[in-house]
């Protein structure tokens, strides 16, 4: 990861022309990579502890915008963030993080990240602060940097979010903003939607893919990758998980293939990225 990190002050004629239009604008920001501006920018944000639900959203939602030419933001938080840029990464877009704490390693925040903080700048992106390099989080620096994220975004998508989510907070600043706001719809019976749930009865607009967020900034698609053939097993396993993520169990059963057959089939088509390993037993398609 490069080591310099740039201060720009806001009467330099580099600190971004999008940050001087949000209210309370950060005096100075801090940066280390490469800020471009000229890729179209969207936030993505959401639950630190997301559901495999969601964790399948963000992935598929994050690699149809940037398979667009779509870049991605957000805060480097663990959960729905984290996701973000990794899926970004995954689809060789543009991702840009937006730190509540200062951009030196020894104070970093979270630690757990310094990895993915580095892959983000060394594949063109940037790491973003408007503290000094040594400044420690505090409880204000959260909230504070999601205005930060709204301003570099042409439009803020919310995957899921409890009723009192700082999520919340992005997309406040998004609509103060005046930038279309997106809420991942999720069950009526998930915490995890609540704040989601809000948005959509308050003006925000539903997003049940990359597809809705790239209609409303008129962006065409990138073009579509062409599928390798598939055996009639792999067929069974993709069509089995058409609907959503699956167990090893589910997909057994629902294939009715032999369990050997599929563990066999399951490791071959992850190598391929036809299949995305969530976690916890689950897979889902890529």
């Amino acid at each position: 990861m490069d080591d310099v990190i740039k201060h720009i002050p806001e009467d330099s004629a580099e600190f971004p022309a999008c940050l001087r239009l949000i209210a309370s604008r950060p005096k100075q920001i801090y940066l280390r990579g490469t800020l471009d501006l000229e890729t179209p920018i969207v936030a993505v944000v959401g639950s630190r502890i997301p559901s495999v639900y969601g964790k399948q959203a963000t992935h598929d939602i994050v690699s149809g915008l940037a398979r667009a030419g779509v870049g991605v933001v957000s805060g480097m938080a663990p959960g729905i963030d984290t996701l973000a840029h990794q899926a970004a990464l995954e689809n060789h877009g543009l991702t840009i993080g937006v730190i509540a704490a200062g951009l030196s390693q020894n104070s970093f925040y979270p630690r757990q990240n310094l990895d993915l903080a580095r892959k983000v700048v060394d594949n063109g992106g940037c790491l973003i602060s408007e503290y000094p390099p040594e400044f420690m989080p505090t409880n204000y620096s959260f909230p504070q940097r999601n205005r930060i994220i709204a301003g570099l975004a042409r439009a803020v998508v919310v995957v899921e979010a409890k009723e009192k989510s700082g999520s919340l907070i992005t997309a406040d600043w998004g609509r103060k903003q005046r930038k279309p706001v997106f809420a991942v719809p999720g069950s009526i019976y998930s915490a995890n939607s609540a704040g989601c749930h809000w948005l959509l009865k308050n003006g925000g607009s539903p997003a049940t893919g990359a597809q809705d967020i790239l209609d409303a900034l008129e962006i065409l698609p990138g073009p579509a990758k062409t599928a390798a053939a598939l055996t009639p097993e792999e067929q069974k396993i993709i069509d089995a998980l058409i609907d959503g993520a699956k167990t090893m169990d589910q997909i057994i059963r629902e294939s009715n293939l032999p369990a050997q057959k599929i563990m066999a089939l399951i490791s071959i088509m992850e190598m391929n990225n036809l299949l995305r390993n969530l976690g916890g037993g689950e897979y889902c398609l890529n």
